[in-house]
């Protein structure tokens, strides 16, 4: 053999070896993130902790669940608003969040958070039915 094919042989080899190990790590982290992500997912602790800071967030009606994530991050009350999205379609609240003004805290967990916008529409909702029943009563009571 000469010792220009013996030469290129082992250049051959060395980038095939070079190959591998950028493969391997590649999958290594990959790995690594993917599984802090899915953590992420289900333990993801609240920005702030202590007592936090209060924060004022308006939910329209016609906004998506994409458009209120991006409005939580703008907030700080979110770090990630695909994280969010993805919180909020396992966790059953998809598409249940409510229209309305909502104070949240930055120590607030996003499920705790979800949980608040679900919740308050039913409450809102009771609060509005007692007054049309109140304002019936009052009617039938002055007749």
């Amino acid at each position: 053999m000469s010792a220009t094919k013996i030469v290129m042989r082992l250049v051959s080899i060395s980038f095939t070896i070079l190959f591998f190990v950028v493969v391997v790590y590649g999958l290594y982290e990959l790995g690594i993130r993917s599984y802090d992500y899915g953590y992420r997912i289900f333990a993801e602790p609240p920005v702030a902790s202590g007592e936090g800071k209060d924060r004022l967030v308006r939910i329209k009606s016609s906004m998506s669940d994409s458009d209120i994530a991006q409005l939580l991050e703008e907030k700080g009350l979110i770090r990630d608003k695909w994280l969010f999205i993805i919180q909020l379609k396992l966790s059953g609240y998809g598409g249940k969040l409510a229209a309305g003004q909502y104070t949240l805290n930055t120590s607030m967990t996003a499920d705790e958070m979800m949980q608040t916008m679900s919740q308050e529409e039913s409450e809102e909702a009771g609060e509005a039915e007692d007054t049309e029943d109140t304002k019936k009563t009052k009617q039938e009571d002055s007749q």
